[in-house]
Formats: C-alpha cells, structure tokens, sequence
C-alpha cells in the first residue's frame, strides 16, 4: 500500500521554505500515522474530533459501513448519533473560544485592482446571524434546501454559512452555468429560495447575473416547480437600498447601475422531480475537511492561505470555506481572472497580501506557463512556502515551471486528488514529509485506502494500471445521492461489489506513488470541472440538423482535456461554418461557456458495434490524429474509419 521507506531516487525533497512538516515530520511519521487511521480510525479521528465542539457525543463506532452490493444496501455511517453544527464550529467557537475575533478571516480582491475589502471572523459571524434570520424570515426552515448562484464575493460565503447555521441545505451553483443548468440543479435539489446577484465583471465581460437567474426562474415555472422566494445582492448597482442581503463589498471600480432585471411573474402548481446530487453529512465532512486542509498546507497561525478556486465547485466549498475556517485560518477570496488586468496579477495579489499557502488548477500554471517567467519574476514572491495543485492530473512540465519558476525551487508542491464525491484529499503528497515526484498524486491521505484493480475486479499488486477504487470510507465521503439511492448505488459500487469505484484509471509505480491516467467512464475534465459527454450529445441533438451525436475528450495544451464532437446530421443538411457556430452556441445556452466544444467534426456515420453501440475508444483515436486504434473486431462497418479520419477538424493536429 505505502513503502515501508521513502525512495531515494526520482524525487523531490521539500526546498528552503519549508524544512519540516510541523504537524507530519517526516516520512516515517506519516506512516505510522497512516497505519493508526487504517488500524483503529475510532482513536486517530476521535483525538482531532475533540478540537470541536458537539452538542452530542456519537455512540457505537465510528465509522460503519457496507460497500458490497452483493451483501445488501450500501451504507456509510459516520459518528451515528452526534450532532453539531458546523458554522458554530467555524465562527462562534474561533471568535468566543480560540479568542480570533478580530484576526482577518476573509481579503476580498475584486475583478479591478483597487476593489478590496477585509472581515473579521467577529464581522464574519455578526453577517451571518443577520442574514440568517433574513432566511428564517423568508420561510427557510431546517432541511429546506436554498440555491445559491452568485459571484465570488464575501456575501456567497455569508449566505453559505448562514443557510447551515440555521439547518438549511445550500446548493451553490457555478455563476458560469446557463439559465438551464441552473434551473436542473433547483429542480433537482428542490431549491425553496434562490439567492444571486445582479451581475458581476469576470475581466472585461460582464455578466448579467440576474436575467440569467430569472431566465431560469421562469424555467423552474414551466416545468411546474415555482420557486417562491428569490433574494439579490446589488453587487454592482450604485444605488444602496434596504435590501435582505445588504452588500458589505466596497462599491465596484466599474458599477452598472443600468443592469436589466426581469421582474417576477407568479407560478403554477408543483411537482416533484428526482433529485441528483452529492449528499454530504456534517460531522464527518467538517472533520475530513479541517484535518486534511491543516496536514495538507501544513497550516500555520500565521498563514495567508489562498485558493484561487470558484466556491461554485467543491475545492471552494471545502478549501476556501469550511477548511481554513475550521482552523481559524486567514484567506484571500478572489472575484478576477488570472490575466486580467494583466498577466502577473496572481502574482501582485501573492506579495500584497504575502500570500504563504497558493493553491491552483494546473489549467491556470499551464495558460501563465505561455507568458514566460518575466511576469511572475515581477514579483518576489518570497512568502510562499507551499504550492497545491487541484482539479487534474498536472503534466510534468507544468509542474516544474510552477516548482522552479513560481517556488524557485523553494516550495514543495501538494498535488492532490479528490473528488465531489470524496468531500476533501484522498492521494496526496505532505509537504517536506513525502517526497515529491512531478505529476503523482503520491500516497493516501490518512483514513483511505486505495487499490488498484483490472477489468474483473481482481486487486493488482506492486507496478500496475488499472481501476482506481477505495476498499472502506473516511469521514468525508459521500453517504448518496440525494433523492436517488439507487443511483448511488450503481454508480459507485455496482462494478465492483466491496469497493468504491472512483471512475478514474491509475497508475503505481515501483515506489509505491499513485499516478491518475484519467477518466474510465463517460465525463471529461475540462480546465478541472467534470463535464458529461452525455449532457453534451444531449444538447447537441437537440439541434434539429443533427441526427447523433458523439463526444469524447481531446488533449489540450492549457485546459487539460477538450470536446471533440462528432455529429452525424438529418438528411439533406449540409456541414458549413454557420452549423458549426448554431451547434457551439447551443451547448453554450443549455450547459455554459465552460462546455463550448473546441472541435465539431462532420461524422456521415460513427464507428459501431454489430449491437449498436458506438466505440467512443475509436472516436478518442481519431480525434487525436492516432492510427493504432487497437481490436475492431467487433466493428460493424470498417469504411467509416477512413472517412472520418479525412474529415478530422482543421487545427487537430
């Protein structure tokens, strides 16, 4: 599972500016701790509970479990019995009981430069019991779920942890989804009240966030679902006006007090669709998160820790909200874009706050790695002692660009792998305790166990590549999908009765380090969020030129994985330029910009198996230019092998 010693060679060790670990020393700490977590998990998670405050103690074990469908339901049962709350343990216990009321929880820098703003845990706290007796007002109730769609401002935080204090479920949708994406994700949570803004600038574009958000309001109508209640936070109009969510960022550098905003229209009677989402449970998420964000980062007291994630997606919910602030951490939240106004503003942002902990997507070092090192060498950047990584595997390069460039060969990097689903790290490097190789994932974090496993589910051992799966749970995984158990159910544990199944391919090598190969099932990762290549062929067939549909993932220098789309289109309908754009601005309006497929190929017919099946293994070949395409055995009709290799995209080279 993990070496009895750590390798010597192809490795990197932990530079000047951080020696030791000061909560995992060394290697041979991080294995015996490693070995407790596995071994008696009720003591090594029951000692960091005690930092944390419960109403109630749980009873029985710890953690309990079933992973093995062929035994009965899946279940995992974590602190059965103990109840808490985690803003109480975020705010209230840092301001009342570690005494950090006044030290900074939050350096807000908005889109222009000039746009700051800092809070308080005591501010922090003071906000949100103010804006959750506005929900309390509103309706909101314990176990009502609320919709939250709104840019990266210290309100989205507010309204987070305002919605869990009084019990309420957030879904937080990414303000770059569509009307439409927003609108499945209130269906299929169930959302009573969303809360938005009315626009913000990301770089140059604005965004008009609330015609959007009505767009999809008035959606949630015509599929029987009224959202009653809707809150927004005037972001960038001048006007202040007595509103629920009253804004606590300074006024924008370019306000737009002429924002279009649709008024509300009443609604029809509901239904109740199926809901699908990831379902997390408090005590051992907050728990998972706290632990794995302060061995991770090696958090300090002193730390400015940033994350240049969007809280839309779950590195924001657990690595800028519950993590730091479980540890009473100081954190920069960032609205911008990493090149705008130019290309050294990470940087800028690094040295004016004296940023210490810098955690990124290798989309982000990949895009500033074509500028060269003189816009970062700007800067010196002497405060930074760890670099992170999230959301895709980091090719080699990158990682040494951000290693020597960025960290000047001071700063170990954290890679680190997880999931949604996983709630926080699961293989992961401790900085200057294990030693580094470029692009692994290295070992698990504590409470997990890995394996790895071939197409008939049998566990490899030493060097192999394969299925990644976990054999028991951690605290902060998963417990179902929302509404949906079943579907949990098939997703995670079907293929593979007794583990769970992560969906990616890895790779171990000799030294026992972990290497993700990427994605075995139907998603893309494009600039690190997950896309459906089925959500994709969706709204690509609802065009009505286009008869089918096929998307899988191409390489892309900067983005990690880009679409290929091949469509197979209706009878006497012509491929030209202008298709091609009506097709793009589609899966742009019902998915979002993050899913504008980069390559759209005309495909007469798609390579199939005598049952129908399309061999998307040989569409990824072609979309790639590679002409060994492996057993066609099964393949239907050879000929259109050729035919689609002629027809590849120009500039898929």
């Amino acid at each position: 599972m993990i070496p009895d010693k750590a390798p010597k060679e192809d490795v990197f060790h932990a530079g000047g500016a951080l020696k030791k670990n000061a909560h995992v020393p060394n290697f041979e700490n991080y294995k015996e701790l490693y070995l407790k977590s596995i071994e008696n998990p009720d003591e090594f998670w029951g000692d960091i509970a005690k930092d944390f405050y419960w109403k109630s103690k749980h009873t029985g074990q710890f953690l309990d479990y079933n992973f093995d469908v062929t035994k009965g339901e899946i279940y995992i049962k974590c602190m059965e019995g103990a109840t808490t709350n985690i803003c109480y343990n975020v705010l209230d216990r840092n301001v009342y009981e570690r005494k950090l009321g006044d030290k900074v929880a939050f350096y807000w820098e908005g889109n222009e430069p000039g746009d700051v703003m800092k809070v308080t845990y005591r501010e922090l706290l003071q906000q949100v019991c103010q804006f959750a007796n506005v929900l309390k007002s509103q309706g909101v109730k314990k176990g009502d779920r609320v919709s939250i769609y709104m840019p990266m401002v210290v309100e989205l935080v507010v309204a987070m942890l305002a919605c869990v204090r009084i019990g309420a479920v957030h879904s937080i949708v990414f303000a770059g989804f569509s009307a439409e994406s927003l609108c499945d994700r209130i269906l299929n949570s169930q959302c009573s009240l969303l809360i938005t803004a009315d626009g913000f600038y990301r770089g140059d574009k604005l965004i008009n966030l609330k015609v959007i958000a009505d767009d999809a309001l008035q959606k949630c109508r015509d599929r029987s679902f009224p959202v009653q209640r809707c809150i927004m936070l005037k972001h960038l109009s001048k006007e202040v006006e007595a509103i629920p969510l009253v804004s606590q960022s300074p006024p924008a550098k370019r306000p737009c007090p002429d924002l279009q905003q649709e008024k509300q229209r009443d609604g029809v009677k509901k239904i109740r669709p199926v809901p699908q989402g990831v379902l997390h449970t408090v005590s051992g998420y907050m728990l998972y998160v706290a632990t794995t964000f302060k061995l991770v980062f090696d958090y300090q007291p002193d730390d400015v820790y940033w994350c240049t994630a969007d809280i839309g997606w779950i590195t924001g919910h657990s690595y800028i909200t519950y993590g730091p602030l479980a540890n009473g951490a100081t954190s920069v939240l960032f609205e911008g874009l990493p090149t705008y106004p130019d290309v050294s503003r990470m940087w800028e942002i690094v040295d004016k706050y004296q940023v210490t902990k810098f955690y990124t997507a290798p989309t982000a070092i990949r895009l500033l790695m074509k500028y060269g090192s003189e816009p970062v060498q700007k800067y010196n950047r002497e405060s930074l002692k760890v670099l992170g990584t999230v959301g895709e595997p980091i090719n080699p390069e990158a990682w040494q660009w951000y290693y020597s460039v960025v960290g000047e060969k001071r700063c170990p990097v954290v890679d680190t792998f997880w999931q949604t689903e996983t709630g926080g790290h699961v293989l992961t490097p401790l900085p200057a305790a294990t030693p580094m190789k470029p692009g692994s994932a290295t070992f698990p974090f504590f409470g997990v166990v890995p394996a790895i496993l071939n197409e008939s589910g049998e566990e490899l051992e030493g060097p192999c590549e394969g299925y990644l799966v976990f054999k028991q749970p951690w605290p902060g995984v998963m417990r179902t999908v929302y509404g949906n158990h079943q579907r949990f159910e098939t997703t995670y544990f079907k293929k593979f009765p007794g583990y769970y199944v992560t969906g990616d391919g890895c790779h171990r090598d000799k030294d026992g380090y972990y290497w993700i190969t990427g994605r075995m099932d139907d998603m893309l990762n494009v600039s690190g969020h997950l896309l459906s290549t089925a959500e994709v062929e969706s709204a690509l067939g609802e065009h009505a030129a286009v008869a089918e549909a096929a998307v899988v993932s191409r390489l892309h220098p900067v983005k990690g994985e880009s679409l290929y789309c091949f469509v197979t289109l209706t009878d006497g309908v012509g491929f030209n330029h202008t298709l091609e754009a009506e097709l793009k601005k589609q899966v742009r309006e019902k998915i979002g910009a993050i899913a504008t497929p980069d390559f759209i190929q005309n495909a007469p017919s798609l390579p199939k198996t005598r049952s129908g099946k399309i061999m998307r293994r040989v569409l990824r070949k072609i979309a790639r230019n590679e002409r060994d395409l492996g057993d066609l055995s099964t393949l239907a009709d050879s000929s259109v092998i050729e035919q689609l290799f002629l027809n590849r995209c120009c500039g898929a080279v």
